[in-house]
């Protein structure tokens, strides 16, 4: 997400390194570079104004005329108008109702709405330790009661039956009966969703908004759609009183303009923002985090986060003694590392977050490929007895020929894992003599599709 704009920015900041200090031609040059990055990124063509003229109005100030380099003093400002742009700070979830607080879910079919409402539900259980209940009000496209049914049994919350035969507004009034009576925290009701803006669909869901009367009303929006997610955003804003959006599928092949776009347009703010198909897939939206990572600066925060989610305490404090001695780094724990990765997201999306050279690094990446590669490795190392995992010297051609055929591919396939574990090992003795950056290049070549 966001790669074109990332790369637009920084060839205009390398441009302006080559100045000796700002004046009003390279101010004006930069900005023309800047508004065409904003453009192709699908921002809306009032917010690239806007932006643009608050930028150049900054850079031509005093505060910067005369400080920091030309390069340094216009990604401050941009990063500080970006920022200003997407909201400033994180605007969390109000909660503070009587219980149960109902959280209304409303957009169009396609945008991930199902998905989200199991997301947030998992999000509020487990960060907010809230008793959850999920409804289902979409008594149209089939099987999206029963989808919400199976996800709320993932993610290990109560939901309330519904049926198409009922009429959305009982089951929204009997859901918050049921809630009440049974002491829930919060209920968050899932909407019908439509291929397109309709009247019929308009007055539906302000029946269901008049009759349950939520805290939280999100609009949750395909962040692939560009501009029009920002049209139907605004279209549905002036139909329901929203008090937030949800941005889905910010890690696919999206523009990133609505992300730019959506706060300034429709005046409510982004609060979370959707990546990847799994339940813990939903972030809150920092506006600070999302500038820093479009001006190619990282999200260490949320990498930290991340890696926090991630990780066993316990591993972890014995891989960091194993690394510390340089020595005893093994393939159990090669295989440790790798389902921690994946269940952070994987490599790419960790890489993503990490500060310049880095993070460019995953830019190259192929997801699937990658993935498909921790599953083989996976499924080698599996095939292994534990003496093979602990001292992988021992394993010679007749054991190869054995583990090939319990994890189902070819002896070369044994022998590459083996190459790459060797390749792990030498960074990690890296890492412990304090090689960070010559370990982080060097996972370029680990798996392939890095």
């Amino acid at each position: 997400m966001l790669d074109n704009l990332t790369n637009r920015l920084s060839g205009v900041i390398k441009t302006l390194k080559g100045h000796a200090r700002l004046t009003e031609s390279n101010i004006s040059d930069a900005m023309r570079e800047v508004r065409m990055a904003l453009l192709e990124a699908d921002v809306a063509l009032p917010v690239v104004k806007t932006f643009v003229a608050h930028v150049k109005e900054r850079a031509m100030g005093q505060d910067v005329m005369g400080s920091l380099t030309p390069g340094q003093a216009v990604v401050g400002v941009v990063n500080e108008e970006l920022v200003k742009l997407m909201g400033e700070t994180n605007d969390a979830l109000n909660l503070a109702a009587v219980p149960p607080a109902i959280v209304l879910m409303a957009g169009l079919q396609g945008a991930g709405k199902t998905t989200t409402t199991g997301k947030l539900a998992k999000l509020l259980k487990e960060k907010q330790k809230k008793k959850v209940l999920l409804v289902s009000a979409d008594v149209y496209r089939p099987a999206a009661i029963e989808q919400l049914k199976l996800l709320s049994e993932q993610v290990g919350v109560e939901w309330f039956p519904s049926d198409p035969s009922q009429k959305p507004v009982d089951i929204a009034v009997a859901a918050v009966d049921h809630a009440k009576r049974h002491f829930f925290d919060v209920l968050i009701v899932d909407t019908a969703g439509r291929l397109a803006i309709d009247e019929a669909m308009m007055a539906e869901i302000k029946a269901v908004h008049a009759a349950v009367n939520p805290v939280e009303t999100l609009f949750v929006v395909d962040a692939m759609q560009g501009q029009d997610a920002v049209n139907t955003a605004q279209a549905f804003n002036d139909t329901l009183p929203l008090t937030g959006v949800v941005l889905t599928k910010l890690d696919g092949d999206s523009r990133g303009g609505a992300a730019l776009s959506v706060r300034h347009v429709t005046g409510k703010p982004i609060k979370f923002i959707g990546v990847g198909e799994k339940l813990d897939g939903l972030e809150p939206f920092h506006p600070d985090r999302m500038a820093s990572r479009i001006l190619g600066m990282g999200d260490v925060l949320s990498l930290i986060e991340d890696v926090q989610k991630g990780i066993d305490e316990q591993d972890a404090a014995a891989i960091a003694r194993k690394m510390k001695s340089g020595k005893g780094f093994d393939l159990e724990d090669f295989k440790s590392q790798i389902l921690t990765m994946r269940k952070m997201g994987g490599m790419s999306s960790l890489m993503e977050k990490m500060p310049g050279q880095i993070g460019q690094m995953a830019k190259g990446m192929e997801g699937a490929q990658a993935e498909k590669s921790v599953n083989r490795i996976e499924g080698i190392i599996n095939s292994m007895t534990p003496a093979e995992r602990r001292k992988p010297d021992i394993i010679k051609a007749s054991r190869k020929r054995r583990i090939a055929a319990g994890a189902g591919v070819s002896v070369q396939e044994v022998n590459r894992m083996l190459k790459q574990f060797e390749e792990m090992q030498k960074m990690m003795k890296q890492f412990s003599k304090g090689g960070m950056m010559k370990m982080m290049r060097g996972m370029k070549g680990l798996l392939p599709g890095m």
